[in-house]
């Protein structure tokens, strides 16, 4: 389905996880608009299997693929590869399309461990690239008769450029490496998103899925560049913003019922992370929706 996405001014999808792509029905891709009217846009460090494209029609993204800074103007866009640790971050309003294709799209093209890798070099204006995108989601909005086997036919064109473009094959060893690493990762991720209510501590992680404590804790730091700790809490607060937008319930309730050890806690890494108490935030909420 398509969708749009916005955030209110100062607020972000403010976590660390694993994300599951799941396709657009009868596509084998996922096309939608992620748009920034009020800037202030952050999306912290997140990884997935499915290759993303990024292509802004306007205003203006900053990105960061693992440790590399990249700034994308109108007409440019930008790969992310399968388990490429990136953030987002939009200081300002903009509109991007955004393109998300599942790993197994380039199965014939794997080099090994289900392993593919585009380059980042070359992205900063190609026409060909950014038309094909701009044009599947006219067409794919719009919907007129016969719209699916043309965005199919700019779909697999587009792969072909991919391919024949962007692929690299001299790929190091320490990357390959680092994408298995988060292939297994995703599997913890996705076990603490759906327990991070309990209180879950890294030597209770750990022996679920068979490491050490000390082992696992590298995992987190080497491959995700992150913490267990604040992972965990990034969870917590990514769903206690929610009830903090959407609903009534009193600080407390929220802290607790989203596995925070009391509203102390929540209300303190809350600061930390937006610069102002959740009291403050909500009366945001309510000046903005006016």
């Amino acid at each position: 389905m398509l969708f749009s996405q916005t955030k209110v001014e100062y607020m972000a999808e403010q976590h660390y996880q694993h994300e599951v792509i799941v396709t657009d029905k009868g596509f084998p891709f996922k096309l939608f608009l992620f748009e920034g009217y009020n800037g202030k846009y952050i999306r912290e460090k997140h990884w997935h299997r499915a290759i993303e494209i990024f292509v802004v029609q306007e205003g203006e993204l900053d990105f960061l693929l693992n440790a590399t800074h990249y700034h994308l103007a109108e007409g440019q866009f930008i790969i992310v590869n399968s388990n490429e640790v990136h953030a987002i971050h939009a200081n300002k309003p903009n509109h991007t399309i955004v393109l998300q294709i599942p790993l197994n799209q380039f199965a014939s093209y794997f080099t090994g461990e289900q392993f593919i890798w585009f380059s980042h070099s070359e992205r900063a204006y190609d026409e060909q690239v950014a038309c094909l995108i701009f044009r599947m989601y006219e067409v794919y909005r719009a919907q007129a008769d016969g719209y699916d086997f043309e965005i199919l036919s700019m779909f697999y064109q587009l792969l072909h450029i991919l391919v024949k473009k962007y692929r690299k094959l001299d790929v190091q060893d320490d990357l390959i490496k680092s994408n298995m690493q988060l292939n297994r990762l995703g599997v913890i991720t996705s076990y603490l998103k759906d327990h991070y209510t309990e209180d879950i501590s890294l030597e209770k992680l750990a022996g679920i899925f068979g490491y050490s404590p000390s082992y696992l804790s590298k995992m987190f730091a080497r491959y995700a560049g992150i913490n267990y700790k604040d992972y965990l809490q990034s969870i917590r607060l990514e769903h206690a913003i929610r009830d903090l937008e959407n609903t009534d319930k009193q600080i407390v309730d929220i802290a607790l019922e989203h596995g925070f050890a009391n509203s102390k806690a929540f209300t303190n890494l809350f600061r930390k992370r937006y610069g102002m108490v959740t009291s403050e935030y909500r009366k945001l909420l309510v000046r903005t929706k006016k």
